[in-house]
């Protein structure tokens, strides 16, 4: 049996462990919540959202329109979460 190494799938992988850790530093670091850190993290979210959907769910290879619809996707999830969290400290 062979093993088939993939090593655009290992840089990914490395890339979102990279920005876990980076997330677990800013969330150790960080003495109280701001609208920097927040921001910050919400950020590294979308990052690693984007990642794995071309890199592990293969829409890398898929139709433009596909790829196109998943950029979209998580472009208004960032609207939706940098509106809701600005919103609410505007409302507070």
């Amino acid at each position: 049996m062979t093993v088939k190494f993939n090593k655009r799938l290992l840089v990914a992988w490395a890339v979102l462990a990279a920005l876990t850790s980076g997330y677990l530093v800013m969330d150790r670091s960080a003495t109280s919540t701001s609208a920097i850190v927040t921001s910050s993290v919400i950020v590294i979210a979308l990052i690693k959202v984007r990642i794995i959907f071309r890199e592990f769910m293969e829409v890398r290879h898929a139709p433009a329109l596909l790829s196109r619809l998943t950029d979209a996707w998580v472009l208004l999830i960032a609207a939706g979460l940098f509106g809701s969290y600005f919103i609410g400290l505007a409302i507070n």
